[in-house]
């Protein structure tokens, strides 16, 4: 096989379920933590979801190992039961025994509970696990939820995790399981792997599998190119580096290279539409960078399948951001309460930028420095990171009061952007090429493909997590953020990581509706940077994008 080709002693991306291979990324352990508190909570259902291939079953093993030795826990891993035989299932799991030619609903449920009562009486917990829930029957949810009811004055006597698709909440917000959703006590939907935990899932399985120190089969390019085509998902990732590591072994070569990572993923995946648009942005982008540094060059063919004419072309890509055609006051006069919407400017869209100048304009908001090209997949600035993120609906951006730029697509299938200032009502602040303009969400909302990106300012040294027992800069400067946040003279620690301080964390997380683990992430940190005045806001970066204009105009 291939393996030994590369030195392996296995095949490293089997898509069966090895714990050899365990790989927990911060998501994952989030997951862990949130479904072992809701066991540890004496609550009643535990929600864990995510899409296809994100890892579930992964989760769903080291639950298993990490439960206490005190719990008897009934796993159901086929949904597609009805009330009776999933009742039966579950007797059969915990070992309660029936009579299998004659019981019923009433039957089975009495025995079930007179188990529960018994083990509670023991000091034993009973968990029950139920895989694949999204397929679930409303009359089989309903039959699950008055198992719960049974309970002491302190807890339930059964506590239940469904795990499912995302689908599965959709089901859970119906008007008719209201009561079960508002018994949830612990809900976490696993994201996909980011780009560096991908890098890092990828090393992972190949010296779990035996590759020699000093080796790599995927460089860093391909491993980037792995991850704009599976955006991920440990599945996929499996599938595609097995069939790149064929093919390079097929033609005798001894690492991945791009030619044969497309090839893997039209063989695999079907297409390569994702990788294709993410490299029209990167060549956009680099262009885009001359640009700004030679302040004469044009963005090119893209820019000219956009615009209707030379001179607005010419005007678009000069100094950044372009002079208006209008005063500032016009695009900022609307009445809130009629939803008047500017209309469009000199061409149907103007709020379809070339990704450079969208991405261009946003870090102009937040720095100084020259902008950089790629943006969002290098360390741009110390000061300055950027966060990729998916969204279905325009209310989860409607609360993230900073400047945002969108993942778009124009209809003749170029990649685009747009640079979203703020959502009021059913309309958006966009950049245009002439401004800022106020347009309907109906009108943007069949070019966003979803993915968003945004800027934020980390602490230096931040790497993605700080816990107890960390140390350095980045531990300081958060201990100083708190500080400033309680008006303190002293900090709760200088550089490490101390109780304190994960008590001052736990206690801003609990207040802001944020999980209350002690633990600080992004969105800890873009919650206190904003408390503090630190982000970048809507109101300021149309501001300042508003200033530059001006100044634009002057020169």
């Amino acid at each position: 096989m291939y393996y030994q080709y590369f030195g392996l002693n296995e095949a490293p991306f089997s898509i069966a379920v090895n714990p050899r291979y365990l790989f927990m990324s911060a998501r994952h352990r989030d997951a862990l933590a949130h479904l072992l508190y809701g066991v540890g909570s004496g609550g009643g259902f535990i929600l864990l979801t995510g899409e296809v291939g994100t890892g579930k079953t992964t989760i769903n093993r080291c639950l298993l190992e990490q439960l206490p030795e005190d719990t008897d826990i009934a796993i159901i891993l086929n949904p597609a039961l009805n009330a009776l035989e999933l009742l039966a299932t579950a007797c059969d799991e915990l070992g309660i025994s029936y009579d299998p030619y004659n019981h019923s609903l009433k039957t089975l449920t009495d025995k079930l509970h007179a188990f529960l009562l018994a083990n509670y009486a023991r000091g034993r917990n009973t968990v029950l696990m139920i895989d694949e829930a999204q397929h679930l029957d409303f009359d089989v949810l309903e039959q699950i939820r008055l198992l719960t009811n049974l309970e002491t004055n302190t807890r339930k006597l059964l506590q239940i995790i469904l795990i499912g698709q995302p689908e599965l909440v959709e089901l859970l917000n119906k008007p008719e399981l209201r009561q079960l959703n508002q018994r949830i006590t612990a809900r976490y939907n696993l994201e996909p792997l980011n780009q560096q935990e991908t890098a890092a899932y990828i090393k992972h399985r190949l010296e779990v599998a035996g590759l020699a120190p000093g080796l790599e089969l995927f460089p860093a390019k391909v491993v980037r190119g792995i991850y704009k085509y599976t955006r991920g998902i440990p599945r996929l990732i499996n599938v595609l580096c097995d069939r790149i590591l064929l093919g390079t072994y097929g033609r005798n070569k001894k690492r991945a290279d791009m030619a044969m990572l497309n090839l893997a993923a039209r063989e695999v995946l079907g297409s390569e539409p994702t990788l294709a648009r993410r490299r029209t942005r990167k060549i956009v982008i680099v262009i885009a960078a001359i640009a700004l540094l030679a302040e004469g060059v044009w963005l090119g063919l893209w820019w000219l399948q956009l615009e209707s004419s030379s001179a607005n072309t010419q005007q678009a890509v000069a100094i950044l951001p372009a002079a208006p055609e209008v005063p500032n006051e016009a695009y900022l006069q609307t009445d809130s309460d009629q939803e008047t919407i500017s209309p469009a400017a000199s061409r149907p869209t103007p709020w379809l930028l070339p990704p450079a100048l969208a991405f261009a304009n946003l870090w102009s908001v937040f720095s100084v420095m020259p902008v950089v090209a790629d943006i969002c997949s290098q360390a741009s600035s110390p000061e300055v990171a950027c966060i990729e993120d998916k969204a279905e609906t325009w209310e989860e951006l409607r609360g993230l009061d900073r400047p945002i730029v969108l993942d778009m697509v124009t209809p003749e299938r170029f990649a685009a952007s747009t640079l979203l200032l703020g959502i009021e009502g059913s309309a958006a602040y966009v950049y245009t090429d002439t401004g800022i303009d106020r347009i309907a969400l109906a009108e943007l909302g069949p070019s966003w493909s979803g993915a968003y990106y945004f800027l934020w300012h980390p602490p230096r040294g931040f790497g993605g997590l700080l816990t107890v027992g960390d140390s350095g800069p980045a531990v300081a400067e958060v201990a100083q953020l708190f500080a400033r946040l309680d008006e303190q003279d002293l900090a709760l620690t200088d550089d490490e990581f101390n109780s304190a301080l994960k008590s001052r964390v736990s206690l801003f997380q609990r207040r802001n509706q944020l999980k209350d683990d002690g633990v600080i992430g992004a969105r800890t940190l873009l919650k206190l940077n904003e408390q503090l005045g630190v982000s970048v806001t809507n109101a300021r970066a149309r501001e300042r994008l508003a200033q530059q204009t001006d100044e634009a105009v002057l020169r």
